[in-house]
């Protein structure tokens, strides 16, 4: 099958799956259970390859649970993180879902004894909790028993029957795909906004090719709020693994979210020894001190976030944000997250941060930051998108890329909004590997085109108040039709000739009436 072949039958086994669970649970709930079940589905598949070791003669599902011996099972939890018996498998479960009617408390018991395999191993916080938002109990499934395992076996069922080989070797990426399908489906219905879970493809795309363009290898890749993971993965398909020596690094503040990131990484064959995602608030709680600094950076940080700021006084002694001198307003967070990235990048690193486009212009303590940004050589590109690239918001956002190795004092200025940079869609607009290509181009070489890009010196943007804006720099193409005046008054002259005319014929015709009326 090809990509489009896979969605499309992506697409219309979750549909089918929504209408046999229709009118019970909700589409916010729901998306927790096709994810679930699509995580559960592929772990128990990887983890039966890896204990069959490549002998076709093996069947891992149709071995007793007897014949697992403790040190068999320990091995496999140091190597795999986790330990999955063969009667636990999901294959073996679906096989029987029909019939089960201990279905819900059965899978229960499943989650909670793969989780717990890790215990006292060095997976243990990577495993632990990644099935609590897969709630096969909750009432929300229906009331009675049987009502959830109806509900539950038309879920296992409905992802079942999806065939694209091996996840990982599928045309394309399963669970991302499965992941921003139901965002687009049920946000907007669940009053959800989708852009603070999910970051378009290629948008990650571009924000990772900008955080590791240039360079060869990096030390590790961090995200400040990583959300899904979507950005972190992006860079994994731009780079060959052993290029990436020390893996993937991310906080997210949504324990839901935190877990569909972790789920991401082990989808996508990130070992858990490859990946440290922690639970937490980044700008009052951050982790990772110990870890910078760090050679890539890719955020999409909330925007406009309400946070703490001047009311703890001791963040503005904090390294990240004393060295500008002044907090991001309590209102808006958006340059804490910036100045968070900035003290966690490397001397030969990048990072490349999706803003809201209001911090590059507004006044007070964002301007003092963009000061203080722009005096330190740290902004080497703003890039303006078109908009409505974002599910749940309209908004033309901007990328800004940070880095500190420099070779000159120049901030270059990229305007992407135009129909040269995105296509549009039926609910948004889209871009395309050409597109991110093409940016990606402009950000290389830093030669200016009219219209479309421009490096500015320092001073300039200094005697501009240090506005970052795209537009305060690129001058938008003029795209009204050219009218010759002459021509114009012609034309007009003669239309204004016929019209005389036509209405002298109107009024004799109308007197010819009055008379033979008379």
């Amino acid at each position: 099958m090809t990509s489009t072949q896979q969605f499309d039958e992506l697409k219309r086994r979750i549909w089918q799956i929504a209408n046999n669970v229709r009118g019970t649970v909700d589409g916010w709930d729901f998306k927790q259970y096709v994810l679930g079940a699509l995580f559960y589905r592929f772990i128990s598949e990887n983890f039966a390859r890896y204990m069959e070791g490549g002998e076709q003669s093996i069947d891992y599902a149709e071995l007793g649970d007897g014949v697992i011996t403790n040190e068999i099972k320990v091995d496999s939890i140091k190597t795999k993180g986790y330990f999955i018996y063969p009667s636990q498998l999901f294959e073996n479960v679906v096989a029987k879902a029909n019939d089960n009617e201990n279905l819900n408390t059965d899978l229960k018991a499943i989650f909670t004894a793969i989780e717990s395999s890790a215990t006292g191993y060095a997976s243990e916080e990577d495993i632990n909790g990644l099935f609590d938002d897969f709630d096969t109990t909750s009432n929300r499934l229906g009331r009675t028993v049987k009502d959830k395992n109806s509900r539950l076996s038309a879920v296992l069922k409905g992802v079942n029957e999806l065939d694209f080989g091996h996840f990982e070797d599928s045309e394309i990426d399963v669970f991302g795909e499965a992941y921003e399908y139901l965002i687009g489906n049920y946000a907007a219905n669940a009053g959800k906004s989708g852009g603070e879970f999910f970051t378009p493809p290629h948008v990650s795309k571009l924000i990772a090719q900008l955080a590791i363009h240039g360079q060869t290898s990096v030390n590790k890749i961090y995200d400040p709020a990583a959300g899904s993971g979507s950005l972190l993965l992006q860079a994994k398909k731009h780079m060959d693994d052993h290029l990436i020596e020390e893996g993937f690094f991310g906080q997210e503040i949504n324990h839901t979210t935190y877990n569909l990131a972790r789920m991401n990484m082990f989808l996508h064959n990130v070992n858990y020894d490859k990946f440290t995602l922690k639970l937490g608030n980044t700008l009052t709680e951050p982790h990772f001190r110990e870890e910078k600094p760090f050679d890539a950076i890719v955020s999409n940080p909330p925007y406009s976030l309400k946070w703490i700021g001047s009311d703890d006084p001791t963040l503005i002694n904090d390294e990240r944000f004393a060295p500008a001198s002044v907090l991001a307003p309590k209102s808006k967070a958006d340059f804490a997250f910036v100045l968070h990235c900035l003290n966690y990048l490397s001397s030969k690193g990048r990072a490349a941060i999706v803003c809201f486009p209001g911090i590059f212009y507004r006044s007070g303590a964002e301007q003092k930051i963009r000061q203080y940004l722009v005096e330190n050589n740290f902004v080497e590109t703003v890039i303006s998108l078109a908009p409505n690239l974002f599910y749940g918001t309209t908004i033309a956002v901007n990328i800004l890329v940070l880095s500190k190795h420099k070779t000159d004092t120049k901030v270059q200025f990229i305007d992407a909004s135009g129909e040269d940079f995105f296509k549009k869609g039926t609910n948004n607009n889209l871009m395309t590997d050409a597109h991110v290509a093409a940016i990606v181009e402009l950000f290389n070489h830093k030669e200016d085109m009219p219209h479309v890009a421009q490096s500015v010196r320092m001073e300039k943007v200094a005697e501009n108040n240090y506005n970052l804006s795209v537009s305060s720099y690129i001058e938008a193409k003029d795209t009204r039709e050219l009218i010759n005046i002459t021509d114009l008054n012609q034309k007009i002259k003669v239309t204004v000739s016929k019209i005389d005319g036509l209405r002298k014929n109107i009024e004799t015709i109308v007197a010819e009436i009055e008379g033979s009326e008379a």
